[in-house]
């Protein structure tokens, strides 16, 4: 499979969520032709047999177009809910107390059913719990075995089965529940790329799913807990990307304190080089409307301006009236940011200091003599896919090809800032090495003649980790003419 798509004109990737509004193959290829780079697939919604027809139809799109085609399985996570009233509802006056118990019975004004043992083992006094979505909180005065004793800071209305956040404890709960670990075992089974783990408190909960995907997908540990904060750098050593979560976190912490986690949860990833994805609410006005809202288009620009590797469309994309309008605007305000002078500058503000390794040192010149040189592109030979990892994290201001044998490789790196992966047969020699990065440099559309180009490999070739090589190039007028050449 050689790529017939030119890359990207930018290098933020976007992220599309795939729902109602969006999974028909006809609208899936509309998505991608608008500019989206990698698709997300909601456990938390339908079934196994409609997701199977929705990877299908992904993977069909990929042989059509000849381009690798990225997949994100998010699973749903533990989903903590109270019980249900007598009549459906209730209304929670501020100031009363309120109880949580074990008693199955349906709930009035003054308790509901909690089944959720793990919690009343986690509460002391003082903590907070907040209910559907934060729009009612509660206090806890007193904690027994089967009952939680609160008053009510903010009132309203209750119905059956709303959800519950516990944002001042960790709750001991595995992040993965049985539906989880079926949906996972479903993901794997169907070939999915990155696997998005919800509920993250602890790294021991990354490590758990790490072991259960057993290298089959990648890991993308979604941000969304206060406990996950303060244990954020052993999350992102076993993690193989985040997502800053900003609807959950917005939900358990105050509002103005989401941008500034939104900043530290970014620069803590990028200088591990680690891919970071911002989610959530990103153009939430066109679920309903053609076009988004000036702070809406700011806020996306901001997480572009910090240096995410990509931006998401939940339900937008997913469920909303403007799919296809969603991921196009998603994509001109990316260009739009990354068209600025001041743009490259803002992007490395974060300092991301290379490790002590020759593959650190040489991504991070790679960048350096592409300016210097005022080269066209980074070409990168890669089989796991560590190497265009830590180029990537250097943020080069070119264009960086990675050539890879492996589809599974090519898949994955759909998250990555600024790469555009393309699977093709490997290399046995320096001088092949050589050919095969001018023949699809140009068949690509990166470079021309005349125009120098970087490459990275590893020398013996097909050895996964031994980056050892940097190599300028200059394009000649007799290749132009010849690239068709077969690889």
């Amino acid at each position: 499979m050689t790529s017939i798509i030119a890359p990207r004109q930018r290098k933020v990737r976007v992220l599309a969520t795939l729902g109602p509004a969006s999974n028909t193959p006809e609208m899936i290829r509309r998505l991608y032709l608008a500019g989206a780079d990698a698709f997300r697939i909601n456990m938390s919604h339908g079934s196994h047999d409609g997701h199977a027809k929705v990877i299908a139809a992904i993977r069909e799109l990929e042989r059509d177009l000849g381009r690798p085609m990225t997949i994100l399985v998010d699973l749903q996570g533990p989903k903590l809910r109270v019980g249900r009233f007598a009549g459906g509802s209730t209304m929670l006056e501020t100031g009363a107390a309120f109880i949580l118990d074990r008693d199955k019975a349906a709930g009035d004004a003054t308790r509901v059913n909690l089944p959720h043992p793990e919690i009343f083992a986690a509460l002391e006094p003082g903590a907070r719990l907040l209910l559907d979505d934060g729009k009612l909180v509660l206090r806890v005065r007193a904690v027994e075995k089967a009952r939680i004793e609160t008053v009510v800071e903010t009132g309203g209305k209750l119905s059956d089965n709303k959800g519950l956040n516990v944002p001042d404890v960790i709750v001991p709960m595995a992040a993965l529940t049985e539906k989880d670990r079926k949906d996972l075992s479903f993901a794997l089974e169907q070939g999915a790329d990155w696997i998005a783990l919800s509920f993250v408190q602890r790294p021991e909960d990354v490590a758990e799913a790490r072991q259960l995907i057993g290298g089959k997908a990648a890991l993308l540990a979604k941000i969304e807990k206060p406990a996950a904060i303060e244990r954020l750098d052993g999350i992102l050593e076993l993690a193989d990307a985040v997502m800053v979560a900003r609807g959950d976190l917005g939900v358990e912490l105050p509002p103005e304190e989401v941008p500034p986690l939104q900043k530290r949860i970014v620069e803590s990833a990028r200088r591990l080089g680690r891919p970071v994805v911002v989610a959530t609410q990103m153009l939430e006005s066109m679920i309903t409307a053609p076009t988004p809202t000036r702070a809406e288009v700011s806020d996306v620009a901001t997480a572009v301006y910090d240096g995410a590797d990509a931006v998401m469309l939940s339900a937008e994309s997913a469920a909303g009236a403007w799919p296809e309008e969603s991921v196009a605007m998603m994509d001109k305000i990316a260009r739009a940011v990354e068209a600025d002078p001041a743009y490259a500058d803002r992007i490395h503000f974060t300092e991301t200091r290379p490790d002590p390794t020759t593959a650190d040192a040489l991504a991070e010149a790679a960048g350096q003599i592409a300016a210097t040189v005022s080269a066209s592109a980074v070409i990168c030979f890669t089989s796991s896919g560590s190497t265009p990892r830590r180029i990537a994290r250097e943020r080069p201001s070119v264009p960086l090809l990675v050539l890879t044998p492996k589809t599974s490789t090519a898949r994955r790196l759909g998250l990555l800032w600024g790469v555009h992966a393309v699977r093709t047969r490997d290399v046995a020699s320096f001088e092949e090495m050589v050919a095969k990065s001018k023949r699809m440099a140009l068949r690509q559309g990166i470079a021309g003649a005349g125009d120098r180009v970087i490459l990275m490999a590893g020398v013996p070739f097909g050895t996964p980790g031994s980056t050892n090589v940097l190599h300028v190039v200059r394009l000649t007028g007799e290749e132009l003419k010849n690239y068709r050449l077969a690889d």
